[in-house]
């Protein structure tokens, strides 16, 4: 058999070695067929009673999920089940097979259709990737309508395959409900055609510590079921029947990285403190209040990052005060006292709550969306300011206002924030009438201008996902110009360091919440600019951990200001590379 190799996305770090489980693709299969008059309410019965299958089944999924099971898995279920119970997938189809005359199969894939293209209008690339949560939703309907069997092996069949060649599921996607059935058999790894770093599958295969790689376009169907095959998470590259000395040295690999997992698990309840004393605080970035766990177990000393934009995901309806409330109380109080930044709603044109009344935008980049949004719905933000306000009794919570770019947007909030205030004193409602406002420095303009913006809040945090963005005039979701996508462009780190000269210049702290605090790669540059927060994925907080512990802060500050005087990211890459090699010699690692 031929060996080849397929390059993707490495979402969940680790090597798997094993057998392909090939998951089929029910989307694939769907024809097109008219229906007499006479048959259409059998064909909407029909419709409907495989809506009801996979609502019984995802319920009965997340019923029998382990006490051990990651928190993240009853959440993405919950959601399935919202996508499921809205009428535009549950209703409007059968309007389609009413008014097409067509067979059920293909009005729901022609309303999913419409629906993945109004979320592709999304510029944020954590709620664009929602879209596969519609797609999972309908492929199980789809799957139903088929009659197709389960797409486990039996147990017999699991169990007769041998200990050491485990099985990898290779699919076009993979929905977290399917995640949660793979997990009870242990299966060694996920690899699929579709998906990003934000994709449900991804923040599924990081919580379980499952190597994974997305976006791999054709990995379905050019590995064929049974084959040997060795998933690299951490290069995002699959090798399909891999000859007898790359089969060698990736055992090697995969008992090096193993054991590397195991060193870092000592290092979990030891402070994150350089050799010469410096101390960091590790945060975890989460999405919903479950997250709080995996961010306990990894040792996260805070949360660093709560995106709301969860709450408000695949609904029609925002959530009420309350609903808001109880979420943000769960995390603080979950926290026992130790930090909560929580980020304000980051909504907006290009972000619509209901995908029928879409509003589509030339460039949403930049138009109206994060605080732009909020500021023009004052309603909408006065009650998550509340929400916010009220759970602030019940922990150490801090507010955190993302996409600011002018001092008059930060001194409307402020005004907004204090009206809050004041509707909660008429009603005599407790909450922390000193909550800290920080603001996230993601726009150029803004990080030009950190002084100011200093001035004003009480610490800011630096979201370097879209700084490169912005700052390169790059859409990182754009395949023909990603691989400009540098966070070592000397442009960003001269805009890092700005703020965090300006925080340090008037006793502000200054954080990383976007992917650059999780690179261990970049961990002892950060912290040789000046950071002492980072936050971060639970999963990446250890290998972050480890840097930072094994850091001489005299010798990295020095050589980062001379990083930061090169303008050739050719010269500063090598740079980088050197620094991650400085050690003390003098000094001997800790345990």
């Amino acid at each position: 058999m031929t060996s080849f190799s397929l390059h993707g996305v490495g979402v969940s770090s680790g090597i798997a070695i094993g057998q392909a489980h090939l998951i089929s693709n029910a989307l694939l299969e769907v024809v097109h067929y008219q229906l007499p008059n006479h048959l259409i309410s059998d064909e909407i019965k029909r419709f409907e009673n495989a809506v009801q299958t996979v609502k019984a089944d995802l319920e009965e999924i997340n019923g029998s999920l382990r006490k051990n099971a990651p928190a993240e898995l009853s959440a993405f279920i919950g959601t399935h089940l919202m996508i499921l119970a809205d009428k535009s997938l549950s209703e409007v189809p059968k309007t389609i097979i009413q008014n097409e005359k067509c067979n059920a199969e293909w009005a729901i894939k022609l309303q999913m259709d419409d629906i993945v293209e109004q979320f592709e209008q999304i510029e944020d690339e954590y709620l664009r990737e929602r879209k596969q949560d519609v797609v999972q939703v309908v492929e199980r309907v789809i799957k139903v309508l088929l009659g197709h069997p389960s797409q486990l092996a039996t147990e017999q069949q699991l169990s007769a395959l041998s200990e050491e060649r485990k099985l990898i599921l290779v699919a076009h996607d993979i929905s977290p409900a399917d995640a949660i059935q793979f997990k009870q058999h242990e299966f060694a790894a996920f690899i699929t055609d579709v998906g990003g770093v934000t994709s449900h599958t991804a923040i599924l295969a990081r919580s379980l510590n499952i190597p994974s790689i997305v976006a791999l376009q054709k990995a379905r169907d050019l590995i064929h079921d049974g084959e040997l095959i060795i998933v690299d998470g951490k290069q995002g590259v699959v090798i399909v029947n891999p000859d007898k000395n790359i089969l060698t040295e990736y055992k090697l690999r995969q008992e090096q990285w193993e054991l590397e997992q195991q060193k870092l698990q000592r290092i979990k309840s030891a402070k994150a403190v350089t050799l010469d004393g410096a101390s960091i605080e590790l945060f975890a970035n989460i999405e919903v209040p479950e997250d709080v766990v995996a961010a306990r177990a990894a040792g996260a000393t805070g949360i660093g990052l709560y995106r709301t934009e969860f709450l408000f995901m695949n609904r029609r309806e925002m959530p009420d005060e309350e609903e808001q409330f109880v979420a943000y109380k769960a995390v603080a109080e979950a926290m026992k006292g130790d930090v909560v930044v929580i980020r304000t709603l980051d909504l907006g044109a290009d972000k619509q709550m209901n995908p029928d009344t879409v509003v589509t935008c030339a460039n949403p980049a930049l138009g109206l969306r994060a605080i732009r949004f909020c500021l023009a719905e004052p309603q909408i933000f006065h009650t998550q300011l509340r929400a916010l306000l009220r759970a602030s009794h019940f922990g150490n919570i801090k507010i955190l206002v993302p996409m600011l770019s002018t001092l008059s947007e930060l001194r409307q909030t402020k005004l907004l924030l204090e009206r809050a205030k004041l509707s909660l004193r008429k009603q005599g409602i407790p909450f922390n009438e000193t909550i800290a406002l920080g603001g996230m420095i993601e726009i150029p303009a803004a990080a030009i201008n950190a002084e100011a913006f200093a001035h004003e809040l009480d610490f800011l945090s630096i979201g370097t996902n879209d700084l490169i963005q912005y700052t390169l005039a790059i859409d990182r979701t754009d395949d023909a110009v990603a691989h400009l996508y540098n966070p070592l462009h000397p442009s960003v780190l001269k805009l890092i360091a700005m703020t965090i000269k300006a925080g340090d210049k008037l006793g502000k702290s200054v954080s990383v919440c976007g992917e650059m605090a999780g690179d261990a790669k970049l961990t002892k540059l950060l912290i040789g600019m000046g950071l002492r927060q980072l936050s971060m994925h639970p999963s990446h907080i250890l290998s972050v951990k480890q840097q930072i512990l094994h850091s001489q802060l005299s010798a990295l500050s020095a050589n980062s200001r001379k990083i930061l005087n090169l303008t050739d990211i050719e010269k500063i890459e090598p740079q980088v590379a050197k620094l991650n090699r400085i050690a003390d010699l003098r000094m001997h690692p800790r345990p």
